[in-house]
């Protein structure tokens, strides 16, 4: 069968786009029969996987950042039902970033991934859900999506540097929400800094705000937590780096739970990220839930 590529050009500054020769020749080198669209705008990737996987194509390549992956799985998801066998996709990674692809242990080269995909091996894997829209890797509200809006402006700074200094200038800031979090044996209510919903521990390059996600084991890692000042803030920065032992949720102001089902109210309205891509720029009501098993990945 023919795979369909959808290269995203906006991916890690339009260096994507630039790209295309290197991953052109690293699919023909893996001797992969495909046909390559380039996506035009926000969320184009979603309509035109619809319309691939509606035309027989298979698999879906996503050649892009862990957003462009994540719009493949909401185009899949438009083409076929949620009870069906979803069809295969695969990565080449070109964004800034690339968490989805340094979580699961993925080739970062074109050319190595482009011979996992010929080679064809597949693995099922959990799909995160919030308010009807899929995501692979993580999504947040609060602090996190508002380093995100940060990050898209600093034109300027290159690589995983741009979500440090984000970082930094989002802690100067100091926004915080009065939250109402529930589930399904836990409720907290009040001032809160960040919610982060997990599927995988790395996001941002640096980042392990759900250091104990797990994408196989059928549950959401969420954690949420509160800093009174800035100086707090800044002194938990370093420990969200840290997949292991010294982690930020081992800290007494942060929480972190395990569960297929949660659900938000904020008060003011909160920015949402899906996958590293602003969803909601401003939004109260939220649910989070998980699908097991549900991405049939080339792994």
């Amino acid at each position: 069968m023919t795979a369909k590529v959808i290269l995203n050009p906006y991916a890690n500054r339009w260096q994507a786009l630039e790209q295309r020769p290197e991953l052109e020749a690293a699919l023909k080198s893996a001797g992969i029969e495909y046909e390559l669209v380039v996506s035009e705008a926000r969320r184009h990737i979603i309509t035109l996987v619809e319309q691939a996987v509606k035309e027989g194509f298979s698999p879906i390549i996503a050649a892009g950042g862990d957003g462009t992956v994540g719009e493949a799985v909401n185009g899949v998801a438009r083409a076929l039902s949620e009870k069906a066998d979803w069809l295969p996709i695969g990565v080449m990674p070109l964004g800034t970033a690339n968490d989805f692809v340094n979580n699961l242990g993925l080739p970062k080269g074109l050319e190595e991934a482009a011979q996992v995909i010929a080679r064809g091996n597949t693995e099922y894997i959990d799909v995160g859900v919030v308010n009807d829209f899929y995501f692979v890797n993580n999504s947040a509200i609060g602090l996190e999506p508002t380093v995100t809006l940060i990050q898209e402006q600093l034109t300027w700074v290159k690589g995983v540097v741009r979500y440090l200094l984000a970082t930094l200038l989002a802690i100067a800031r100091k926004p915080e929400w009065d939250m109402r979090i529930e589930w399904a044996d836990g409720r907290h209510e009040g001032l809160t800094t960040l919610v982060t919903a997990g599927n995988n521990p790395l996001t941002g390059g640096l980042f392990y705000m759900a250091p104990h996600a797990n994408p196989r084991d059928g549950l959401l890692t969420v954690v949420y937590g509160s800093a009174p000042t800035r100086r707090r803030m800044l002194q938990l920065l370093p420990k969200t780096m840290k997949p292991d032992e010294g982690s930020y949720v081992e800290e007494p102001d942060v929480h972190e739970f395990h569960t297929t089902k949660v659900t938000i109210h904020t008060d003011p309205p909160t920015p949402l990220h899906t996958d590293g891509e602003i969803h909601y720029r401003a939004i109260q009501d939220i649910t989070y839930s998980i699908i097991p098993g549900k991405l049939k990945l080339i792994c």
